[in-house]
């Protein structure tokens, strides 16, 4: 139910979470309610925010260097000077990373034969609009650290089988390109499964359409796809590769492979995959301590992931690979977020300082991971089994050392102070903050019910039995990989529905809401009604689970047949929403509702951002809104729900359009959850 025509406001800088975080102004400053609504009905008020917070990212850096307290004390370090050790400089290469050891045996990086120290941050290009790696880079280098490294996904590079997609905002050689240009190297982190909190671990979902076979293993349906990427991946990393005159200094084969363990021949069939297609750089895995052993290959360097230092990590190391030099690839600095799991993830800054400290004193080379998150956009989120299935939030802000929207926190001038402390050279000026913007209030005057959105999709599959989402034969036979999904089939009496729905799905007679299904829920009473009804039932991937094993059966949509009164039902017409850009330009020439009473179901909305000449970021706020999503100019910025803890949506400046955008729920499905 909505009320018409209500106000909306935009504004702001930072990104509110059901907990109280630093430096944000309560929302009732302006007169918003700032609890949502937590119960699962279909109230809501039509109204949109752009919330005018302040935070420490919008404070000047010379203030915020102010209130970061003095560096916890440790020895006096030797001081570093990498400056003829850049990839603009460094232009006589003949010998790439690689390890050394003094004579007191004590075990170090070199680069092109001199000793050299990682310190690097993780920046997933493809969860930061392109227009901002720049800034984005610029701030890790300003901040101390010398290399970048990113995961490559697998799933949004080759969406469909034998359908490439690196341009735009996944345009993989332009990231790193722009890395060396500024003086960084780079650490690739190919896969083919990477986690990342990504859907699937970063695994395509069409490799689920075929029930036997095991991904992450030898198995022939699976390595004969990773080779079919690996032939078409590898090509555009090799010629930036450090002994071309590039910025890549290493590459990571796979991902923590020790928690999976399926498969012994499987990772150096990967490492060979790699050498045979031109790869030369070091080679290196990374697991957490207690599975260093199951995941290591001989001869490739192992690495450690893990959120604090303990002393026994060197000797964990020395039993897997003797005298090596000490990486921790990823430093967890932060963690990310669940829906309806708890407040915002937080990691002190003391303690970050504290485990910083140790790294330096103890020579050991370090990857911060995030030093920026970004945004899960669109449906790319992934999921965890915390009992239940948790779907990761939009915002993968992370807690890093700079926010979801690249300002500047407490944490990035604790490790640049430390940095810092140790470089001869001064450390780079510090970029200027990103600015953020109020917009004028928005009004959401019209919408379309779901069942009026239908004819403006591509044409139905009619099937005798239900698939999934994976098996849908569409996208050249690659099936569907985000979004929801509608089954329509005819019935004629009321009873008791069963149907096994992943991972969220909502029930309507015709266009009247009868329950919802989900792992837990697998029943739905139907009433008597006269004559026959098309019984509908919309289901939603909330994101494929991202490590362990069951993430081999993660298919979505109806994972098998339905009955009624235990009798199976037959004929259906499937409806793909996946939602992407030419749906909404279809959209548009559709005929919209005005808003003149109440409406209860799924729907469509709209409305007008005046953004004025300059575009700026903004934050995007729905309060009273349950659940769903939001596009602005055909872009998904991803999900929202009033469950938290994420309370507000980050809308990039450089995606808003001069003057007007559209907003179409802002094309949001409310969906019961």
């Amino acid at each position: 139910m909505w009320t018409p025509g209500p106000r909306a406001a935009f504004g702001a800088a930072e990104r509110g979470w059901s907990s109280a975080r630093r430096g944000v102004l309560s929302l009732s400053i302006m007169g918003f309610r700032h609890f949502l609504s937590r119960c699962l009905s279909w109230s809501r008020i039509l109204a949109i925010f752009f919330l005018p917070f302040i935070s420490s990212g919008l404070a000047s850096p010379s203030k915020l260097r102010e209130t970061v307290p003095s560096q916890t004390a440790h020895p006096p370090e030797p001081r570093y000077n990498w400056s003829h050790l850049t990839p603009l400089e460094l232009k006589n290469r003949s010998v790439g990373l690689g390890t050394g050891s003094t004579v007191t045996g004590h075990a170090h990086f070199t680069l092109n034969g001199h000793k050299f120290r990682i310190f690097g941050g993780s920046i997933h290009y493809f969860r930061v609009p392109r227009e901002y790696w720049r800034d984005r880079l610029l701030k890790l280098k300003a901040c101390g650290l010398n290399t970048v490294t990113t995961y490559i996904p697998w799933n949004l590079h080759e969406p469909e089988r034998g359908k490439f997609e690196f341009s735009g905002n996944l345009d993989l050689e332009a990231f790193v390109l722009m890395a060396w240009e500024m003086g960084l190297w780079v650490i690739l982190r190919p896969g083919p499964y990477i986690c990342a909190e990504i859907d699937l671990g970063g695994l395509p979902s069409w490799l689920l359409q075929d029930y036997k076979s095991r991904m992450r293993t030898t198995d022939k349906g699976f390595v004969e796809a990773v080779d079919r990427y690996f032939d078409h991946l590898v090509p555009r990393m090799a010629p930036l590769q450090y002994r071309q005159g590039g910025p890549v200094i290493a590459f990571q084969v796979e991902n923590e492979y020790g928690a999976f363990n399926m498969d012994k021949h499987y990772m150096p069939y990967l490492q060979e995959a790699l050498l045979k297609r031109g790869v030369v750089e070091l080679l290196l895995t990374s697991d957490v301590p207690t599975e260093l052993p199951k995941g290591y290959i001989k001869g490739v360097l192992a690495t450690i992931n893990m959120r604090k230092y303990f002393k026994d990590i060197p000797k964990r190391l020395y039993r897997v690979q003797g005298n090596k030099p000490i990486l921790i690839m990823e430093y967890w600095i932060g963690w990310f977020d669940c829906w309806g799991l708890g407040p915002h993830q937080f990691t002190n800054v003391r303690d970050v300082e504290r485990t910083v400290s140790q790294f330096i004193k103890y020579n050991i080379s370090f990857n911060a991971y995030m030093f920026h998150g970004g945004t899960n956009f669109g449906f790319m989120n992934g999921a965890v089994l915390n009992g239940i299935h948790r779907s990761v939030v939009t915002s993968y802000d992370y807690d890093a050392a700079l926010t979801e929207a690249g300002d500047y926190t407490e944490k990035y001038f604790i490790l640049r102070k430390i940095l810092g402390s140790i470089s001869e050279i001064p450390l780079p000026p510090l970029p200027d903050p990103t600015p953020k913007s109020v917009y004028p209030d928005v009004s959401l005057f019209h919408y379309l019910p779901l069942w009026e959105v239908l004819q403006y999709l591509h044409a139905p599959v009619k099937m005798s039995v239900p698939v999934s989402m994976e098996n849908l034969p569409i996208n050249n036979g690659s099936g569907q990989s985000f979004g929801l999904i509608l089954y329509e089939t005819p019935i004629c009496s009321g009873g008791c529905l069963h149907a096994h729905a992943e991972d969220m799905a909502q029930v309507f007679l015709n266009d009247s809401v009868l329950g919802i299904l989900n792992e837990n829920i697998r029943n739905v009473h139907i009433p008597a009604f006269k004559g026959c009804q098309p019984l509908r039932i919309l289901v939603e991937n909330q994101g494929r689970l991202v490590f362990r094993q069951k993430m081999l059966y993660e298919r979505k949509g109806l994972t098998d047949s339905v009955s009624l009164n235990k009798v199976t039902l037959k004929g259906y017409t499937i409806y793909s929403l996946d939602m992407k850009m030419d749906f909404f330009d279809r959209l548009r020439s559709a005929t919209w509702r005005p808003i003149t009473g109440s409406y209860e179901g799924p729907a469509f909305y709209r409305g007008t951002l005046r953004a004025g000449p300059s575009p700026k970021d903004t934050f995007l706020s729905l309060p009273d809104w349950n659940y769903g999503f939001v596009f602005i100019n055909g872009r998904n910025l991803g999900r929202y729900w009033s469950i938290g803890p994420q309370k507000t949506l980050y809308l990039p400046g450089v995606w808003l359009h001069p003057e007007d955008n559209e907003i179409e729920l802002i094309a949001a499905i409310e969906v019961q959850a």
